[in-house]
């Protein structure tokens, strides 16, 4: 019996430094060349997006303006105005949040993080240039690209196009 524990341990550490590694290995740099104190972010920003861009909060399902937003624009990150999202990369993946199936930027405009938090294994997305925290990418999209950035409505600014 105490065998099998030991190899239990043994093969979960294993599994969870192998998933640890690889997603370094995927992560890009973040250049954050905005940096603010605490008190400036909270002038510059409303307190519930506060929660969002720099507690990692979450808004409740559906409770964005934004999922129901279909014109044609850029999405910006609400914390400093980088461009994140084009209005023809959302979908409606019926999940309660915006969600898009690629980014502005080729991968420089977001950086991708692991995130263990609440037992669970995904990757965060945060804004590359203020260090926004926007929400979370899954191989789950139905595009061609397999993929779904669900990101918090508050950590964004939709900008229309003529």
């Amino acid at each position: 019996m105490v065998k099998l524990i030991c190899a239990i341990i043994f093969i979960s550490a294993f599994t969870f430094c192998k998933c640890q590694n690889a997603s370094k290995e995927k992560q890009i740099k973040m250049d954050s060349t905005l940096k603010l104190t605490n008190e400036e972010w909270q002038k510059r920003l409303l307190p519930e997006q506060y929660d969002v861009l720099r507690n990692k909060g979450t808004e409740k399902p559906y409770s964005s303006e934004l999922n129901n937003e279909y014109s044609k624009g850029v999405y910006v990150c609400a914390g400093c105005g980088a461009e994140l999202f084009n209005s023809d990369q959302k979908f409606e993946s019926h999940c309660g949040w915006p969600s898009f199936d690629n980014e502005i930027g080729k991968g420089t405009n977001i950086e991708k993080k692991p995130d263990f938090s609440y037992g669970m294994i995904r990757t965060e997305i945060i804004c590359s240039k203020c260090g926004g925290h926007l929400g979370h990418i899954f191989d789950d999209g139905p595009t061609v690209t397999g993929k779904r950035y669900c990101v918090n409505g508050l950590s964004l600014k939709f900008i229309k196009t003529p």
